[in-house]
């Protein structure tokens, strides 16, 4: 996941972040959940101590990158994502 926001980043806005979830949530400055842009990273809290990082669309949607099922959207307000939200940042473009 990380490394498709990194190369997303990197190729569609010529900016270069952390290739590690662990340092693209250091990224840019907190967002809070309320007011969430197109653009800004969105955490979650998927395991004790893991973490999925996507990238926020509009209208409570994400573009991530899941292992079983590749680049997709989903709800940030699903039942699954909902519960695992931790934060969001904005990176400075």
């Amino acid at each position: 996941c990380s490394g498709f926001v990194h190369i997303t980043f990197l190729s569609e806005f010529g900016i270069r972040i952390p290739r590690s979830t662990r340092l693209q949530d250091r990224t840019g400055s907190g967002v809070p959940r309320g007011d969430l842009r197109a653009g800004d990273l969105v955490f979650f809290k998927t395991g004790f101590n893991t973490r999925h990082v996507g990238i926020y669309i509009e209208k409570r949607l994400f573009i991530h990158a899941a292992k079983s099922r590749g680049v997709m959207v989903s709800r940030m307000d699903n039942d699954y994502w909902s519960k695992r939200y931790w934060k969001a940042v904005r990176v400075d473009l």
